[in-house]
């Protein structure tokens, strides 16, 4: 879908104009959105707005890693949502020039979506341009960001404390997903952070730097989002390495406990193992009492061993 707005010379909103009159210079500036484009539309990438063959090479073979390009009259961005339900990152990209910004995404966005009902019903379009559009939209994305590592850390917070007693092969798997969860969330917001730090660094884009206050804001938020990350990193590590330890403790002391009873065991058999070769010449066979006799003393050296044991602490 191809959906398109722009503001006339006189400040007006002019709504669903076609491609080819924006690129005419009859307007201060123009947006156009790329949503789910089909392959004549992303044609119009190459014809009639000119755009360098890499750059919509970019657009048409995703995943990019998030980054810019410069060009001769407009700047080329590669930024990643991310998708609350799967945790997958959905690439928007982004070419900007103070007299237009263009979108270009394979998924609906709900941040663009957002943006753009804030521009096409706006009341003065005058207060609107590219670059406003342009912080509104990354805005948008790393606002968005927070609701998942929030919903993460609530994650992590339930396998902590086990609240519905869990086995623990089931804590330990949802434990991993969620560390998955996390490194995918990483693999996002660094290259985003990275991003926003070049921009705000960068000579050649002074609309930015003309909003750096507004761009720095963005870039702090990721920035905590990124020690975010990491501490719920650290997090599962922490319970990982607890439940482990607990496991292992657990099954030494399973471990101790046949150890002990197969002890008191051993001097049993050796008894019972002696009395059961039935040799006619052992002295103990013929006599009245010796089953019950033989008996009386396997139970007094078994209770002896067991309190014993139990004396040194090793049941517990």
């Amino acid at each position: 879908m191809l959906r398109t707005v722009a503001v006339n010379h006189q400040m007006e909103l002019i709504k669903d104009v076609p491609v080819k009159d924006l690129t005419s210079g009859n307007f201060v500036w123009y947006w156009i959105d790329f949503n789910q484009p089909t392959e004549n539309e992303t044609d119009l990438l190459r014809t009639p707005l000119n755009f360098h063959p890499l750059a919509i090479e970019d657009c048409v073979y995703k995943l990019q890693r998030p980054k810019l390009d410069y060009y001769d009259d407009h700047t080329f961005f590669v930024t990643h949502s991310l998708n609350p339900d799967t945790f997958s990152k959905e690439e928007i990209n982004l070419f900007v020039s103070k007299n237009f910004i263009v979108t270009y995404h394979h998924q609906d966005s709900v941040e663009i979506n957002e943006v753009w009902d804030r521009v096409y019903f706006s009341n003065n379009p005058g207060q609107w341009d590219p670059f406003l559009v342009l912080y509104q939209v990354l805005d948008k994305l790393v606002d968005n960001y927070f609701p998942i590592v929030y919903q993460i850390e609530d994650t992590l917070n339930e396998i902590d404390e086990n609240s519905k007693n869990r086995s623990m092969e089931a804590l330990l798997d949802d434990l991993y997903d969620t560390r998955h969860q996390l490194l995918a969330l990483r693999h996002t917001v660094a290259p985003m952070r990275d991003l926003i730090y070049r921009m705000l660094n960068s000579h050649r884009l002074t609309e930015i730097r003309e909003r750096r206050e507004y761009f720095s804001d963005i870039h702090d938020h990721l920035l905590k989002l990124s020690e975010i990350i990491e501490s719920n990193r650290e997090l599962t590590t922490d319970i990982r390495d607890s439940y482990l330890s607990l496991n292992s403790h657990e099954t030494n002391r399973v471990i101790k406990v046949l150890t002990v009873i197969t002890t008191i065991f051993m001097p049993l058999t050796f008894i019972a193992g002696i009395y059961g070769m039935n040799f006619e010449n052992m002295p103990e066979l013929k006599w009245k009492y010796g089953y019950f006799g033989t008996l009386l003393f396997m139970l007094v050296i078994g209770l002896g061993m067991f309190f014993s044991f139990k004396k040194k602490g090793w049941f517990k």
